[in-house]
């Protein structure tokens, strides 16, 4: 073997750039969180040929003075960290001071500033063959530029693994898009061979943060999702959640941001699924642009070269503040004025309809010239008996046990005989009932279609939880306890979460280092793999410090037992079993989809009915 030397600083930089510098859009992200580090309020990028021939950014910011600007391209120089103190409460993007020198090893890179209060500007040029940088006088507002050409030009293999220029550029502006939601404060103007990209002027208050937001992720991601914005225990989580029915068949948008830095994180990611389990499609994935504020020193950053990754001092904590906050948000979303079920009787019957919005759009009950004409039912009372709560002890049969639930709603009204349209339901009322599967009825706004048996799915599953959580899980004890091989840490975790295992109704027992005894399980769970489960629990609580493995587990069965014993296709309802329905929905939470991810219901104003019928024209 040959004797230990020091590497050149050549190679040095070549080595830490395979690190840093994987592609164009990897060096548009450094040079990006430099400039907002640098207090720029407007970048511009210019790229060509996806980035390979020319990376060019200009920003406005602080600038870099004459005696610096050689620094700036030496390896592990930065002006943003002096001390260990500083590297515990990171509040920059950039810290490392490794990727100017990265980028011009591999690049011939020519960076030209200004500093704040300067006369002159000053350039350094540098190229991969010998990295001597060399100053000069030059022209320049007050910020800086770094201009990047001929990427990998010294070291082919690398240039090799490049994909084509569309396929290049498109992960480029990517990561313009992302640090652009990051700063809704900056300006953004984006060009690739000449031709203007992306324009994004900054954005100071809500509505121009969200035109931002429509302009990178569509204005129908706007549409259909919901702003959010909730603070706890030092934490404070804002943004925009899109709802399930905007979901994608990929994670392309899916923008998480900690501090102002665009991360992706396991732990992030888990709470996320955890929150639209309920209410996701199979196979389908969420879609949300969130920010997440925290004090800086409880996390850490520097756990990754391309800083892409994060790490909480108290991951658990984040992970149920996450999971809760995008948890209720979704719950509460329920058809437009509905109260939540929190204000309405769980057990008797139903409160009078809430008032539809006076967003609506329309005028007291004219559609189109036409007066909204009622039913000609008759009608004493405007309620109509909600569907009662299961007891603990109708778990069992629940099956059974639904299958006529509505059936005492029969005898009562459909709708009142003279209605305002300030006091139309927001589902409205039931006119009919299409091919024994839809329902058909008539709101404020226009026109209301029910997928009957979806609807009553989630009324039915949403009433078990609610009786499952007043009853708890009760707990059966096996005539021969099993016996599981674990590791000494999972063991370690079982005997630490002794307490918690047992609130869900199991009964672990250590037997020895790597042995546990199973003695007792939820008795909803019997038919379950008792030790897969606790298995999978126990990593779980290894991983993320929580699981919801066992209550994923009940609520299957609680769909299932929901699904069986909901109102099924082709059977007739009358018009007040119909509004019975309706008025359920209104107050279930989660009621836009069934257990299984699919919408419940649609509706269709009578603006788009005449659009559709070409009315007016």
């Amino acid at each position: 073997m040959s004797r230990i030397r020091l590497l050149n600083p050549r190679l040095a930089n070549q080595i830490a750039a395979g690190e840093v510098v994987e592609r164009p859009a990897s060096v548009i992200k450094e040079l990006l969180e430099n400039s907002l580090d640098a207090g720029a309020t407007r970048i511009d990028v210019d790229v060509e040929q996806g980035g390979v021939k020319l990376l060019r950014v200009r920003d406005d910011g602080r600038g870099i003075i004459e005696g610096d600007l050689p620094l700036a391209l030496s390896r592990h120089a930065t002006s943003k960290i002096a001390d260990l103190d500083d590297l515990e409460r990171v509040a920059t993007l950039g810290f490392r001071g490794e990727a100017l020198a990265s980028v011009s090893s591999v690049s011939r890179l020519v960076l030209t500033s200004c500093a704040e209060g300067a006369e002159q500007a000053w350039q350094v040029e540098t190229e991969g063959r010998d990295m001597n940088p060399r100053v000069q006088p030059a022209a320049h507002p007050q910020g800086t530029t770094v201009e990047v050409r001929d990427l990998f030009f010294n070291t082919p293999a690398r240039r090799k693994f490049l994909r084509t220029e569309k396929t290049e550029f498109s992960h480029l502006e990517e990561v313009v898009k992302r640090l652009a939601l990051s700063r809704f404060d900056v300006a953004f103007n984006l060009r690739h061979n000449g031709r203007s990209v992306l324009s994004l002027r900054p954005a100071h208050t809500e509505q121009e943060a969200q035109r931002r937001v429509a302009s990178i992720c569509g204005p129908a991601f706007v549409e259909q999702s919901v702003t959010i914005d909730q603070e706890r225990g030092g934490l404070r989580l804002w943004g925009w959640v899109g709802l399930p029915t905007f979901s994608r068949s990929q994670a392309d948008l899916q923008y998480f941001c900690v501090n102002g830095r665009m991360i992706r994180d396991k732990l992030v990611a888990h709470a996320v699924r955890q929150a639209y389990r309920d209410v996701l499609f199979n196979g389908r994935h969420p879609t949300f642009v969130l920010f997440l504020e925290v004090d800086p020193a409880v996390v850490d950053v520097n756990v990754h070269p391309t800083k892409h990754e994060v790490r909480f001092r108290d991951g658990r904590m984040v992970h149920d503040f996450l999971f809760s906050t995008l948890y209720r948000a979704l719950a509460e979303q329920r058809p437009d004025g509905a109260a939540p079920a929190s204000e309405q009787s769980l057990g008797g019957e139903l409160q009078q309809p809430a008032a539809m919005p006076a967003a609506s759009g329309l005028s007291a009950g004219v559609f189109s010239g036409q007066t909204h004409m009622p039913l000609q039912e008759p009608a004493a009372s405007w309620s109509v008996p909600a569907m009662e709560r299961p007891s603990p002890q109708q778990l069992a049969g629940a099956s059974q046990g639904y299958a006529g639930l509505y059936g005492a709603a029969a005898s009562q009204p459909a709708m009142p005989a003279e209605t305002e349209a300030g006091e139309v339901p927001p589902l409205g009322y039931a006119l009919a009932q299409l091919h024994g599967v839809f329902i058909l009825a008539e709101n404020a706004d226009g026109l209301v279609l029910v997928d009957m048996h979806a609807a009553h799915e989630r009324i039915t599953y949403e009433r078990l939880k609610q009786a499952m959580a007043l009853e708890g899980l009760r707990s059966q004890p096996l005539l021969v306890p099993e016996s599981l091989a674990v590791s000494q840490r999972q063991a370690d975790c079982a005997e630490e979460h002794a307490e918690w295992f047992a609130r869900l109704g199991f009964a672990l027992q250590r037997m020895g280092p790597e042995t546990l005894a199973i003695r007792e399980i939820p008795a909803l769970l019997r038919q379950a793999d008792a030790a897969q489960l606790v298995q999978d629990v126990l990593a779980d609580l290894m991983e993320y410090g929580t699981s919801d493995r066992i209550d994923a587990h009940r609520n299957e069965l609680l769909a299932t037992m929901a699904c069986h014993g909901s109102v099924r296709a082709n059977r007739r309802l009358t018009l007040a079993e119909m509004n019975a329905l309706l008025r359920d929905m209104e107050q279930t939470e989660r009621s836009g989809q069934c257990n299984h991810g699919r919408p419940t219901w649609t509706r269709m104003s009578m603006a788009e009915l005449d659009k559709l019928f070409l009315r007016g024209r």
